[in-house]
């Protein structure tokens, strides 16, 4: 949970601050960077650390990353100007990159399964207070003491979670040789995400998108990520084995993750927009509809054991993904004159079904991989959501950007941007039933519920403590 801060509150702290860092070290036109490079390294890195947790155990990766994190925060607090703060955003991500996946990958190892819901609620209870403590403690420091202690301010946390996870937590040896680390299979991974994700996040806004830029970016994705599959398919130890995919059990979530990124993200982004720039409502009010949603994601999925122990991971996934569903169809509704608590109500509804949808859809991944391919699962299930975060913003933001014009502070404006909102809503909804219909194809698991609650299945093999 405090590794966990550390990346919740970088998430969220920063953008209150974002003004007054470009008007002290310069570089307004390269602000959106600071946003864009840490997303994209944490994605590229997500499924590498999950991989490299298999091999190079989850204690080594947890501090690799707490350390990475450590150190682009002091370069961010120390930056003299903006290229030098970019920089540190990319330590940042990557950092981040690594402690996401692996700390998922620990509570799968050391809780069972009927504990593990509630532990996971707890890691995202971490998200919900930072996406409220988070802006907050932005414009403080901001305003009263100095915009460079939004980084230093990790320094004291990255010390006392890697002193926490030195003294507390020890993993058992491995058992036989180690497997040897694929370079050329994670060289073509990270480099064909980045240029994937770089188009994604970046077309339509820093350039068009058929731009010669954009039609190289995709081009290149196309053709390193091909690289990779194939390279995956003939290394006797990829770095990420495609194979876990060709489990329902595992593929299913995978796909999951990815609408909840579209989902999420989309919500996240233009929920605060349509409260602004339609209801004329301030900052502080457009926040508080969206953290809405983050109260109802740990709500949910802190209870989410119980539901998936009595009914199997599928219902509770169903369950869920209608609530999500049932959400963004209220959001067709909202128009020019809807309340503010109308809006705060869809992203709680929202995030109620993402806690029963996003954290069993990820157990049940977790408890059919072995524990040599749990971080790699973790990863790839996290690499989808990034993924689909992208995808969201890319999408969203072409259908605003051709409605709106853009004002002198970044944000879309003018009198399309009801309509453009209502369109957004649209697709939401839409991504919103194909995540039903995924959580459908989950395996059915009624039964070994029915066994779990009368004792005589076994809730999955008996994990790996940690002392």
């Amino acid at each position: 949970m405090l590794s966990t801060a550390l990346v919740a509150l970088d998430a969220t702290i920063i953008a209150t601050a974002s003004a007054t860092i470009a008007r002290e070290v310069g570089g307004f036109e390269q602000l959106p960077w600071l946003f864009s490079t840490y997303l994209l390294a944490q994605a590229v890195g997500t499924p590498l650390a999950g991989r490299l947790a298999d091999v190079l155990g989850r204690r080594r990766m947890m501090l690799g990353g707490v350390a990475l994190f450590f150190l682009g925060s002091v370069v961010c607090g120390a930056a003299p100007s903006m290229g030098v703060l970019i920089a540190g955003r990319v330590l940042q991500g990557l950092g981040a990159g690594a402690v996401m996946p692996t700390s998922l990958t620990i509570a799968a190892d050391i809780y069972t399964l009927e504990e593990r819901a509630r532990t996971q609620g707890y890691l995202a209870s971490v998200w919900a207070i930072s996406s409220v403590v988070g802006p907050t403690l932005g414009g403080v420091f901001s305003e009263f003491v100095s915009w460079r202690w939004i980084f230093f301010v990790n320094v004291p946390l990255c010390a006392l979670a890697a002193w926490m996870l030195l003294r507390r937590y020890h993993e058992s040896p491995r058992d036989g040789a180690r497997e040897p680390i694929d370079y050329l299979g994670a060289g073509l991974l990270a480099s064909g995400s980045t240029a994937l994700l770089l188009g994604l996040l970046e077309g339509g806004s820093t350039w068009a998108w058929g731009s010669p830029a954009s039609l190289v970016l995709f081009a290149a994705a196309v053709a390193l990520l091909a690289g990779f599959v194939v390279r995956a398919r003939r290394a006797r130890h990829p770095i990420i084995d495609l194979g876990i995919l060709r489990r329902r059990v595992i593929a299913v979530p995978t796909a999951a993750s990815l609408l909840v990124g579209v989902i999420v993200l989309g919500l996240a982004t233009y929920i605060p927009i349509y409260a602004q720039g339609v209801l004329g409502v301030g900052p502080l009010v457009a926040g508080f509809t969206l953290a809405a949603m983050m109260v109802g994601w740990p709500l949910s999925a802190t209870n989410a054991g119980r539901l998936y122990l009595r009914l199997g991971f599928r219902l509770t996934a169903m369950t869920g993904a209608t609530l999500v569903l049932t959400g963004t169809a209220l959001a067709l509704l909202l128009g020019a004159s809807s309340a503010v608590v109308a809006v705060a109500g869809v992203c709680f509804l929202v995030g109620l079904g993402m806690g029963l949808t996003a954290v069993p859809t990820l157990i049940a991944a977790q408890s059919a991989a072995t524990f040599t391919e749990r971080g790699a699962v973790t990863g790839t299930t996290m690499f989808a959501r990034s993924l689909g975060s992208a995808v969201g913003v890319a999408v969203c933001g072409a259908i605003v950007n051709s409605r709106t014009t853009v004002g002198a502070d970044g944000v879309p404006e003018g009198p399309g941007l009801m309509s453009a909102m209502h369109v957004v809503f649209i697709v939401l909804a839409a991504c919103a039933a194909v995540l039903l219909l995924v959580a459908t194809l989950m395996p059915a698991d009624r039964d070994q519920a029915r066994e779990r609650r009368a004792g005589t299945g076994s809730a999955e093999a008996t994990p790996t403590r940690a002392a």
